[in-house]
């Protein structure tokens, strides 16, 4: 514990110094007139889970337990459809940006997998400019962020489990980021109550205390995890530092935030859902896609890009531990 606490103050100390990491930025996309708006997210320490009195609360989030988090900065809206065909279509390849001293990702964009076109519109008909993108795999979407990073030379990634709850919370303890009860919720997510059978724009809803939208309902959002119901009663150090289940099969993988097809329990900043293979259900292609998922409109992600960046070995682990998600 006291090593990591070091090096949180001597990368406090080096940002504070050199005005680096505190601040929100843009991240624009080479070629397009697209961007990401990327909130900073500090450092911190926080209570993951819910105890067993909230309502709604759920075995697999207990026991509550404490967490410290690095700093890094987490995209502001959900990743939209704009951003999300670029992958697809990869029209824009050729506008990658050159390499520079302070680059964080030396890749080749034409080295990063491609995603295939899916043979039935993925959106079902309720909109896509504007709003975010759903029906990926996780796979799809780590190499989303790796086409990301290979195109801006930043590095990016999915959230860990861990980094999307402290984000959602945004110092918080309460059920939901505004507070106890969902009697508000409507203020802030689109969910089964309120969203008319369908999704909806992101930033619409009133953004959580540290600036981040749609971090309940909407849509799901995958992180890097995979799910494990007794996940935290593993967790027998007094503080975790930075914990990561690193998934070793296909199914089942983490999503959070619940979505606009949910139930207000579901939305909490302590809920948790894995993924299932029922979410290819209808997909009739042989072997089915490693790219989309048929049966789920309720899932999309957002990204998140660390203030430490990894080594490039490291930062390989993030977009390529699996052949299909």
């Amino acid at each position: 514990m006291i090593k990591y606490q070091v090096r949180y103050l001597l990368l406090f100390l080096l940002m504070a110094q050199f005005g680096f990491g505190q601040e929100n930025y843009t991240q624009q996309l080479p070629g397009t007139t697209e961007s990401l708006s990327m909130v900073y997210i500090p450092g911190g320490t926080f209570e993951m889970g819910s105890a067993p009195s909230e309502e709604g609360h759920l075995p697999d989030e207990a026991p509550q337990h404490q967490v410290s988090i690095a700093p890094f900065w987490m995209a502001e809206f959900e990743i939209t459809w704009d951003l999300y065909n670029l992958f697809v279509e990869r029209s824009i390849d050729s506008y990658q940006k050159e390499g520079s001293p302070g680059q964080e990702v030396k890749l080749d964009v034409d080295a990063v997998s491609g995603a295939s076109t899916p043979y039935i519109d993925m959106s079902f008909g309720m909109g896509k400019d504007g709003y975010p993108a759903i029906c990926m795999t996780q796979y799809a979407a780590t190499k989303f962020c790796e086409w990301l990073s290979a195109m801006t030379g930043n590095f990016y990634r999915l959230p860990t489990e861990a980094e999307w709850e402290y984000a959602c919370r945004a110092g918080t303890a309460t059920a939901y980021s505004f507070g106890e009860t969902a009697d508000n919720l409507s203020e802030y997510a689109w969910f089964k109550d309120n969203a008319r059978g369908s999704y909806h724009k992101v930033g619409e809803k009133k953004p959580n205390p540290w600036g981040l939208h749609d971090m309940h309902g909407n849509v799901a959002e995958w992180t890097l995890d995979a799910y494990d119901e007794t996940t935290y009663s593993t967790r027998k150090k007094k503080t975790s530092d930075n914990p990561y289940l690193r998934p070793t099969k296909t199914y089942p993988r983490v999503v959070r935030g619940g979505s606009w097809m949910d139930s207000p329990g579901a939305l909490r900043s302590a809920a948790r859902r894995g993924s299932s293979k029922k979410w290819k259900q209808r997909d009739p292609q042989i072997p089915q896609s490693k790219w989309w998922h048929t049966d789920a409109p309720f899932v999309g992600f957002r990204v998140v890009r660390p203030v430490e960046t990894p080594g490039p070995a490291e930062q390989k682990k993030y977009w390529n531990y699996s052949t299909e998600k």
